[in-house]
């Protein structure tokens, strides 16, 4: 185990809770650091339901291609911590990660504070101290009182917002709304996605109150597909692109409101943002490692999706997708809407393989998976491991591990 893994291992014991919604505990150990969230290049601070991670990925790709040095801050990770924090395009190195962490320990002595609030003061320490022309911060969970929400940003962006973490952030859509337009800032410009009309309102809302310009789909800019490929217009004029490398046709959508965050900056090459950006177990296409060696004449695909909105855009991306036999092999965590999910998927799935994530104590059995896949009308069994599932399932046929990220950490740490 690495020096950066005993400390976050430590880090889980201080707060009874993993996840305690509050500002207060940030706003102290941000005082004792020096008050990092001050000095920070220009921020783009990214909240929503679904498209958060493949957004910022398309902002940094397009960035980067027009020679703009970026720090990205993203959540939860997958096969390891070192992901969630890039310094000027670069994962964190192991050394400056365990100094970071170390001092973020030291300076918040025996207070009280959850694993994501000082692990995001470390990102924001390492932000301050090396030079870039732009920070992108995604928010952990909701947005108003999520510990990202400690910045004054010259960009706020809200991605499509769906029902979620009911337990922290509310039951309808409009009171999930309100909390991810808690990082909308005074008199700062926000590029809202795709919205349903509850959501929206309640956006439109919040930036009247605050005096901040929104820019909306469907209002100030559009994105479509037309013949093969991606056409995006605002109110600058129109883009003729190819489509983005990120498969799935919910992606559009995605460029569309990193090419409108574009335009807003000024900056940015619109091309590179479509087409070069990379963000693994969203419809990820596995090619090598033990599993695809283990079954060589099988398409296999990796998705961390795991709600009712997740669910559609799979289907989606399926359903475009040249006709072969196509199963599942799922596990998802206990706190998830799972018959929302699957439903949307039986119209694509042959069958289904449930397995219970490895090493998750919130995982859902893997009986309880089979017994929501049967209800929505998808045939399925159970399996100890994915690698069994995957023994079972007949050769030429497409298969995706789905469900959950954590799921999909697993699978990438385990297949290398």
């Amino acid at each position: 185990m690495s020096g950066s893994d005993l400390i976050l291992q430590r880090m889980m014991t201080l707060h009874p809770k993993v996840i305690d919604l509050t500002l207060d505990r940030m706003h102290r150990l941000l005082a004792a650091l020096g008050h990092p969230e001050r000095n920070l290049p220009p921020v783009i601070h990214i909240a929503g339901t679904n498209g958060k991670g493949s957004t910022q990925a398309m902002i940094r790709a397009g960035l980067e291609a027009s020679g703009k040095s970026v720090h990205a801050y993203t959540s939860p990770h997958l096969a390891r911590f070192h992901e969630r924090i890039r310094l000027a395009g670069e994962l964190i190195s192991e050394p400056a990660l365990t100094a970071l962490l170390d001092e973020c320990v030291t300076a918040n002595g025996p207070d009280a504070i959850t694993f994501f609030e000082i692990t995001t003061a470390a990102a924001l320490l390492a932000f301050s101290r090396i030079p870039a022309d732009y920070v992108l911060l995604e928010v952990g969970l909701g947005g108003r009182l999520d510990a990202t929400n400690v910045v004054d940003p010259v960009l706020s962006i809200i991605t499509p917002v769906s029902i979620d973490h009911q337990q922290y952030l509310g039951d309808t859509l409009p009171e999930i709304a309100g909390e991810k337009a808690g990082i909308i800032k005074r008199l700062t410009p926000v590029v809202v996605g795709p919205q349903q009309p509850a959501a929206l309102d309640v956006i439109e809302a919040v930036a009247a109150r605050l005096g901040a310009p929104v820019i909306a789909h469907g209002q100030q800019w559009h994105a479509w597909e037309e013949r093969g490929r991606m056409v995006f217009q605002d109110e600058t004029g129109l883009l003729d692109l190819p489509l983005p490398n990120l498969p799935g046709p919910h992606q559009i959508q995605n460029a569309g409101a990193a090419l409108a965050a574009l335009r807003r900056l000024g900056t940015g090459d619109p091309e590179a943002a479509v087409t070069r950006a990379e963000w693994p177990a969203r419809m990820q296409r596995l090619r090598h490692g033990p599993l695809v060696d283990a079954a060589p004449q099988t398409e296999l695909w990796l998705d961390g999706g795991h709600n009712p909105a997740g669910g559609e855009a799979i289907a989606a991306t399926l359903a475009r997708m040249p006709k072969r036999p196509t199963h599942l092999i799922c596990g998802m965590l206990n706190t998830k809407d799972i018959g929302g999910y699957l439903r949307p998927l039986a119209a694509v799935a042959d069958s289904l393989v449930a397995v219970s994530i490895p090493g998750e104590s919130a995982t859902l059995p893997a009986e309880d998976t089979r017994d929501a896949a049967l209800a929505a009308g998808i045939p399925a069994t159970t399996a100890p491991s994915v690698a069994e599932a995957l023994a079972r399932i007949k050769p030429q046929s497409r298969v995706l591990i789905c469900g959950s990220l954590y799921l999909a950490g697993t699978i990438l740490r385990e297949n290398g």
